[in-house]
């Protein structure tokens, strides 16, 4: 239910305080911006403490991905499934076949267009979340009556807020409009793309996270809003994107030596219960029962991942590919298996294979029951596979019985595993594989470490689970990028991930055609006619309706749209 002291997003009456329409900054029309909703506060006459602090949980409440009041956070999630998950090797889109969600049965296929509603949504959402900051921002420094400590704090958590929004925004987009809290007339509300090169772009988003970093405490008497490591940890996930390896290296080693840390048992990271524990650096507040219209404070852009069977309804999204089920493999080693053939029941797997995925014959979360193909919606299109790491105990006081069937699981956006993976990958190109192997080798002694699936009886292991660090030296710098880079997808895996690293890495081309779907076609019909593009893939395209709302003001496409 979780109803202990975060903030949660306490604020439903906070959707339409501004004087402006939520649904997007290029959605809206010149006669609605002149007129006051009846209820509402024109800025003016909100500059007081109370008031800005309302704003202030106003700028966190996108962050979840629900825009409005409907449950459209399927099309925009916080925890980007459709887009980092079913556009990579991962997952597939899943559902009653092709036509349902059929915009992203489209991303899946590399068939994107402009006018899809998840790539309007998202763009939406994420500009509400910068428009909202930059409104508080503004606000704030009109309040006469704020403790200087406490406005400081507040400005740091605007500006990790506003870094996050435009950091989703540049990987998934790239070529982004920028504005600041200095633009306040709404003609200025629609910029071009094309002001400041990629590089400026990523130095921007940075440079919030810097003044973050530099104005926040070490510890937050309410979870939920960032810390200064953090945005530390922000900084180096945006420098790991640039490429900057040393910068990459000196952030990361401010979070080793901070409170932060592995949590001890790899499935109990994923239990609503043990939610903020030491590994979460930050992350989306989820709550049920809370008192918020239809539990929208829940999980509610991950709704369609519900897997079936005897407890949940049968959404049947976000499937894991029989591709990412294979890569779990272990050899008699306890080591990956770099090759591509099928997953046997006989073969050894890492155990965070069954803690991540819903197999059959498996038990399913602490349900008393096996994993049965016969859950998978439309198992001819998409295989007998379900999500699992993710997913709630339907016996939890954590997940909702009822519609839209959420759970108050947070997602993630940093975990400290991850800061390990960036900075073994930063080692790795600065020719330090000893020490970027030790890092790995954490992860990997965590997950051996960790609890692992058992059979119904409790009488032993649910497979033949085994996995060992590293202990020969890697050699060569393609030995060692080709390990951090699979342990990436391991650990990750279904955390939404996967396609964003292909691109940053330049893979995502000869992954996905060489190496992804010229074995996934033979099993699954439905991508018959799927093949990435490259120089243009690796982006989605700027939404038609901003470009058709430009005016005259210059907005290029992205390549090849």
């Amino acid at each position: 239910m979780k109803k202990k002291k975060n903030i949660s997003f306490y604020l439903l009456s906070l959707r339409f305080l501004l004087a402006v329409s939520i649904t997007s900054l290029w959605a809206c029309n010149s006669d609605f911006l002149t007129e006051t909703p009846p209820g509402e506060l024109l800025p003016e006459e909100i500059t007081t403490t109370e008031h800005v602090e309302k704003l202030i949980i106003g700028a966190y409440q996108i962050l979840n991905g629900q825009l409005d009041n409907s449950s459209n956070a399927m099309n925009s999630p916080a925890s980007n499934w459709s887009f980092g998950d079913v556009m990579s090797d991962d997952a597939y889109k899943g559902g009653g076949g092709t036509g349902d969600q059929v915009q992203i049965h489209r991303m899946e296929m590399y068939q994107t267009d402009p006018t899809i509603l998840d790539v309007e949504r998202k763009w939406s959402v994420l500009y509400e979340g910068i428009y909202r900051v930059n409104t508080a921002l503004r606000l704030l420094e009109l309040v006469d009556d704020f403790d200087q400590q406490h406005k400081q704090q507040r400005k740091g958590e605007l500006y990790f807020l506003r870094g996050h929004y435009y950091f989703e925004l540049k990987r998934l987009y790239n070529r982004i409009p920028y504005l600041d809290e200095s633009i306040v007339d709404m003609d200025a509300f629609t910029v071009s793309n094309v002001l400041y090169t990629s590089e400026e772009l990523w130095e921007k988003i940075g440079q919030d996270f810097l003044r973050a970093s530099e104005r926040l405490p070490l510890k937050q008497m309410e979870v939920g809003r960032p810390t200064q490591t953090a945005a530390i940890a922000y900084h180096a996930k945006v420098k790991l994107y640039q490429g900057k390896w040393e910068e990459v290296i000196h952030l990361t080693q401010q979070v080793l030596g901070s409170t932060y840390g592995l949590y001890a048992d790899f499935e109990g990271l994923f239990l609503p219960e043990n939610d903020n524990n030491k590994e979460i650096i930050f992350a989306v507040q989820h709550a049920i029962q809370d008192g918020s219209l239809h539990n929208y404070n829940g999980s509610v852009g991950d709704r369609l991942a519900s897997p079936g069977g005897p407890f949940y309804p049968q959404y049947g999204f976000h499937r894991p590919s029989q591709n990412l089920i294979n890569a779990f493999r272990t050899n008699e080693h306890g080591l990956p298996v770099l090759d591509t053939l099928d997953l046997r029941a006989s073969d050894f797997v890492d155990p965070r294979l069954d803690h991540t995925v819903g197999r059959p014959g498996i038990p399913y979360r602490d349900l008393g029951i096996l994993y049965h193909q016969s859950w998978a919606r439309d198992e001819a299109t998409y295989g007998p596979y379900g999500p699992k790491k993710r997913i709630v105990s339907a016996k939890s006081p954590y997940y909702s019985k009822t519609w839209p069937y959420v759970s108050a699981l947070n997602y993630y956006v940093i975990r400290y595993a991850e800061v390990l993976l960036w900075r073994a990958e930063a080692l790795v190109e600065q020719g330090d594989f000893n020490q970027a192997q030790v890092l790995v080798n954490q992860i990997r002694m965590r997950a051996k470490q960790s609890q692992y699936v058992k059979r119904l009886d409790q009488q032993g292991a649910a497979a033949p689970y085994y996995i060992e660090p590293y202990k020969n030296p890697w050699r060569t710098k393609e030995q060692a990028q080709k390990a951090v880079r699979l342990e990436s997808r391991l650990e990750l895996a279904l955390e939404g991930e996967r396609f964003f690293n292909l691109v940053r890495w330049g893979i995502a081309s000869d992954v996905i055609n060489n190496q992804y779907l010229p074995r996934e076609k033979q099993k699954r019909n439905f991508l018959t006619n799927a093949h990435f593009q490259k120089g243009k893939n690796e982006y989605l395209p700027i939404p038609q309706r901003y470009i058709d709302g430009a005016g005259e003001i210059k907005i290029e496409q992205n390549p090849n749209y």
